[in-house]
């Protein structure tokens, strides 16, 4: 213990000389602090505990003094403290933030002269995360008198003061980092902005990285590289990229996109590789990583996150040179990991220091939403969206494998549906248009065409009885007129023998007579004829006589086809396979459709089936049966002939059964015995 009388003893200089030295850095501060205080107070054990406001049991150790190399470590055993003689009082300090002393025997109050068995004191020395916890200083003392404790308690609310110090001095220290982390990141950020390109913005922040740093390379790279993450391909070790793979963000490599001092960057070089690799331990850790590890100075400990990464693959990088210094820094946004930057120095005697590490870190939080929104605008609009759209599932179902959990809900979603939800099943058959009514005009009798009017066009609307064309009568005429006079003389021969009285000769010339009037008629009937009629009111449909004008023709020759065109018929031709669902539908209650035609595909007309004609028709390899069906209404466009798709409403049905139909059909007559 040292006294106060003995303030300017070289003892006492080198306690205070070694917390003002160690207070910038809380990693040595505290062990300095918790080893002062139990050194002055010639402490059996010194011990740094954290109590967590409202935790009325447990009190973690952070760090124990002695140890063998007299320094306060950190703790591997908490039963060093003696949690159960100190909980109290460790308890006590941190509610009512002032030093406490209680005795270590049961009983034993503050400051009893019996206690033999010491003293516990504890210091509260700071509070942390807003007040939720509370580092408290406990010492384990030797039985004492009362005035050896006041002039212990004196010096070690002393030394506890420094604490307080360190604190402002640690806060000023951050508040420096952060400054020039700002300054730096304005800085290249300036210079980001002045590239036109993520190519040219990249090349710019590494080549400004490496001026300040006076580092002999800098290397960025990027997850999915240039081109790779572009096109949403995964790139392999030459360079080039496989479409079919589509990347997932927590497995994309990185792709070194820049040098500094270097205008192309050679992926194939094996130096360029080994940055990769280097790049990609970083990644993978999601921290900094250092190779070596900077030094530890006297008093101090080596950083905890730096000493625990792996550095297999900067050590490979390094090998070519033992001055080589190396350090992978992660660029982020958030809490994705968007690239690395690598800086190498092979400087003699340089080093890269931690609090470089922390300030560089720290530029590079800010840099990266910079980096990522230049490398977003030199993507194409698609990928933007593919990106936006990953984003919004991240926020999600989580920033880690998100491509494979939208996909694992996408397929329970589907089985969930496919099992629960019936939709309308619609049977899919082939159609052609035909009119309801139809009539065909042919030639009455064997002649030529004489004539052919304006309205024997295919197309035209004709009334019934218009003549369409006219045939020969000249022929047909001479034949009337013979025939007519053979009347007239048959009938003045039955004149004659009626004046004769001779019954034999009337009835002759009255048969000859009957036989001419006959012919007559036929021929009269067939010039009647020659004038050729529409039967019904319609649309001619078919049929094209200009070119036939004086052609011969035959009895029962087709000239003409007439059908009205304002309701249509449709015939279906429904494979064999749905033919039952379709008998089933309308004997359930009738069936209904729709229709749509190669012509206008985008326009849909309802139809009312109305029979099925049971005779199967082979063709194009596989059975189909006529079924037809009336639409509910026709369009003045609509012609026979037509074709289109046709869909008939036959139930509603689950969509498990709907995808799965043809194939469970198969095997039940592919497995039936």
């Amino acid at each position: 213990m040292i006294d106060l009388k003995a303030s300017k003893s070289a003892g006492w200089a080198r306690i205070v000389s070694e917390l003002s030295a160690s207070a910038d850095d809380e990693r040595a501060f505290l062990p300095a602090l918790v080893g002062s205080l139990g050194h002055v107070s010639g402490a059996r054990q010194s011990a740094l505990l954290s109590v967590a406001a409202g935790d009325q049991e447990e009190a973690h150790a952070e760090l124990v003094w002695p140890t063998t190399q007299g320094q306060a470590t950190v703790a591997a055993d908490e039963s060093l403290v003696e949690p159960e003689a100190v909980r109290g009082c460790v308890r006590a300090a941190a509610e009512a933030g002032t030093t406490q002393v209680f005795g270590l025997r049961s009983g034993d109050g503050l400051y009893s002269s019996d206690a033999d068995q010491g003293f516990v004191v504890c210091v509260p020395v700071q509070r942390v995360e807003g007040g939720a916890s509370t580092r408290v200083v406990s010492m384990l003392l030797d039985a004492r008198s009362k005035e050896a404790l006041q002039t212990t308690l004196a010096v070690v609310e002393l030394l506890a003061g420094y604490a307080h110090l360190g604190a402002a001095r640690q806060q000023l220290s951050r508040t420096r980092s952060a400054g020039a982390a700002l300054d730096l990141a304005t800085r290249l950020i300036g210079s980001i902005n002045a590239s036109r390109s993520f190519k040219g913005a990249s090349m710019q922040l590494v080549n400004d990285l490496a001026r300040h740093l006076k580092a002999d390379r800098v290397a960025l790279g990027w997850r999915g590289g240039l081109a790779g993450a572009a096109a949403g391909a995964l790139p392999d070790a030459e360079g080039t990229r496989d479409a079919s793979v589509v990347p997932d963000r927590d497995s994309t490599p990185v792709r070194v996109v820049a040098m500094s001092d270097t205008e192309h960057v050679d992926r194939r070089m094996a130096m360029v590789r080994k940055i990769a690799a280097a790049m990609d331990e970083c990644v993978d850790q999601e921290q900094a990583v250092v190779h070596p590890l900077p030094e530890v100075r006297p008093g101090q400990q080596a950083d905890p996150v730096l000493s625990r990464a792996l550095t297999t693959a900067h050590r490979e990088l390094a090998a070519s040179d033992a001055n080589l210094k190396l350090a992978s820094l992660p660029i982020r946004d958030g809490g994705e990991t968007l690239g690395v930057i690598t800086i190498e120095s092979a400087a003699p005697g340089q080093t890269i220091e931690v609090g470089t590490v922390e300030l560089l870190q720290a530029t590079l939080d800010l840099v990266g939403p910079v980096l990522r929104l230049r490398r977003s605008d030199d993507r194409p609009v698609p990928a933007r969206v593919v990106d936006s759209a990953r984003r919004s599932a991240a926020w999600l179902v989580g920033p880690r494998h998100t491509l494979w959990k939208l996909a694992g809900a996408a397929v329970v979603a589907a089985l969930l549906a496919s099992v629960l939800v019936s939709v309308p099943y619609r049977v899919e058959a082939s159609i052609s248009l035909r009119p309801i009514e139809k009539r065909v005009v042919s030639v009455p009798y064997d002649g030529s065409i004489r004539e052919v009017t304006p309205l024997a066009e295919a197309g035209t609307v004709v009334s019934a009885g218009d003549v369409l064309a006219r045939l020969d009568t000249s022929e047909l005429e001479l034949s009337a007129v013979e025939a007519r006079g053979q009347v007239q003389q048959a009938e003045a021969q039955a004149d004659e023998a009626i004046r004769r009285g001779e019954g034999a000769a009337r009835q002759q010339a009255e048969a000859q007579a009957a036989q001419a009037r006959a012919r007559l008629e036929l021929f009269e009937g067939r010039i009647a004829d020659a004038a050729v009629r529409a039967p019904i009111d319609g649309t001619i449909i078919a049929g094209d006589l200009s070119d036939r004008v004086g052609a011969r023709l035959s009895r029962g020759e087709v000239l003409f086809e007439i059908a009205p065109l304002d309701r249509m018929r449709v015939v279906a031709k429904v494979d064999d396979r749905d033919i039952g669902l379709v008998s089933q539908a309308m004997a359930d209650g009738g069936l209904l459709g729709s229709v749509a035609t190669r012509a206008y595909p985008d326009r849909r007309y309802p139809m009312r089936v109305d029979r099925v004609v049971p005779l199967a028709q082979a063709g194009e390899g596989a059975n189909t049966y006529d079924v037809y069906a009336t639409l509910d209404e026709s369009a003045a466009w609509m012609r026979p002939g037509m074709e289109g798709l046709a869909k008939l409403d036959v139930g509603d049905r689950r969509l498990i059964w709907i995808a799965t139909r043809r194939i469970t059909d198969s095997l039940r007559l592919w497995l039936w015995w």
